[in-house]
């Protein structure tokens, strides 16, 4: 029987009777839930590693080389993604994304020997890599300029939420030493992200550069108010009539040069702050300063705890404060807390000191969450033309992925070559360097369409480097 226009796309019985604010609110949940499982896969080494190793006999660059695989994958992941999505549709991309990580994360559950658990891994970040990039796409094309940043945002809250279960189920298993469970648990939420999106429309933006019009408009028919859909479907055609077919090459030619590197910047930041460096060896750092592993674990999930409380803030005022606020602000006081840090680390862990540790940690995660953790995402599914964002936005999010597998191949190297001190000076040196950089070109964008965005940051190069 064949399929009315619009039906490949309409949302299953289950949310038939969603519409407006409520289905765009569900899909973004349901999407995010890629966020959910990109934390939990990255967060759980942090909680797992020291047992691993314990099983394997894992020495100072092997535990490098098991963090490492799954970023590996994730750099290859997203360069293919954006081709996939642009392709095949965002989707259609995720639903098979779920398929792969299930299969990954059982594969990387039941590794017999560390080649392995290292290919399982290498499979798990591909598939991270992919949805990190989709997965904010998707939302940002589907949610209306009133709450895009918000619902974007959401991805990061996801991940952070992925991160704290990862640390409770590591903590939960740690006397147990059951690593194996720790991994396998991610097997949960990736099938309930399977089910989740069989209900989600297509991307309309998608579908409207690919000549789908009566498709997107029976998705932007349940998503907008009546009087926005025509306004929005002619909007959205004109900027692709006027983009047409973007290459490479073009995307890193003067027209778009600068906003490309802007996506970069953001995502450079991310990591080259040394993010990462805490989540994934924080119980591996304190294990070798005396700490015991469950100990070492526990200062993992009140990191994880204090990662959700403050990514709450910017979701939910983002919309309203701006991004050029909690993105610059943050990642001023991220540059403070690394200096202390260093500091810090001059000193035997003991006592006052440990206390002091901790507390600073608290600060640099809980600026992080409601900075960085937010821009490298918001900003990589804002800044660029419909019909190759998702290629435009592999730019950054590749970089993510690589200075990820950067910092997570050098920190424990670098620390007992260099000590902690002056590792962490380094990522506050890079920190203050991209704040600099990001304060003069990062354009503010709340509360305007993608289209707007696009037409504002390249009819004029020479007056946009702020958008108001």
């Amino acid at each position: 029987m064949a399929r009315a226009p619009g039906e490949e796309h309409a949302p299953a019985p289950g949310v038939a009777r969603l519409t407006g604010g409520a289905l765009v609110a569900a899909a973004s949940f349901v999407a995010a839930l890629g966020g959910l499982l990109f934390g939990y896969d990255t967060g759980v080494v942090a909680a797992a590693l020291p047992y691993i190793s314990d099983a394997f006999a894992l020495g100072e660059t092997m535990k490098q080389v098991v963090t490492a695989a799954l970023l590996a994958g994730a750099v290859a992941g997203v360069i293919v993604g954006g081709k996939l999505a642009d392709r095949f549709g965002r989707k259609r991309t995720l639903t098979g994304v779920t398929v792969l990580y299930a299969l990954a994360t059982l594969g990387s559950a039941v590794a017999p020997a560390t080649g392995w658990l290292i290919v399982s891994r290498v499979f798990l970040g591909v598939a991270i890599g992919i949805s990190s990039l989709v997965v904010p796409t998707y939302i940002a094309e589907l949610a209306s300029p009133r709450n895009r940043g918000r619902l974007v945002s959401l991805h990061q809250f996801m991940v952070t939420v992925g991160i704290l279960m990862a640390y409770l189920v590591g903590y939960g298993l740690s006397e147990s030493a059951s690593w194996r469970w720790m991994i396998g648990v991610g097997v949960l939420p990736a099938v309930l992200m399977s089910v989740g999106l069989l209900a989600l429309p297509e991307s309309p933006r998608w579908l409207l550069s690919h000549d789908r019009e009566a498709e997107a408009r029976g998705v932007l028919v349940r998503t907008r108010r009546a009087d926005e859909v025509e306004a929005e479907i002619s909007e959205i055609r004109e900027a692709v009539r006027a983009e047409g077919r973007i290459t490479y090459r073009e995307l890193l030619g003067p027209r778009y040069r600068r906003w490309v590197s802007v996506g970069v910047v953001a995502a450079g930041a991310s990591q080259v702050v040394g993010v990462n460096a805490i989540i994934y060896y924080v119980p591996t750092i304190l294990e070798d300063e005396g700490f015991g592993k469950t100990a070492a674990i526990g200062v993992s999930v009140a990191i994880g705890v204090v990662n959700v409380l403050f990514t709450l803030p910017a979701l939910l005022w983002i919309d309203r404060v701006g991004r050029r606020p909690w993105i610059l602000g943050g990642t001023a006081v991220i540059v403070l807390a690394l200096v202390v840090i260093g500091i810090v680390f001059l000193f035997p862990l003991q006592g006052a000191t440990v206390s002091w540790l901790i507390v600073v940690l608290m600060i640099y995660e809980s600026a992080f969450a409601c900075s960085l953790g937010i821009a490298i995402w918001l900003v990589n599914s804002e800044i660029f033309p419909n019909n190759v964002r998702g290629q435009a936005a592999s730019f950054g999010i590749v970089t993510h992925w690589a200075m990820n597998l950067v910092v997570s191949l050098t920190v424990l190297t670098l620390i007992s070559a260099l000590g902690a001190s002056v590792v962490f000076w380094i990522y506050a040196l890079l920190g203050a360097l991209c704040l600099g950089y990001l304060y003069r070109w990062l354009p503010e964008t709340k509360n305007r369409s993608l289209e707007e965005i696009e037409a504002s940051l390249t009819a004029d190069r020479s007056d946009s480097t702020r958008t108001h």
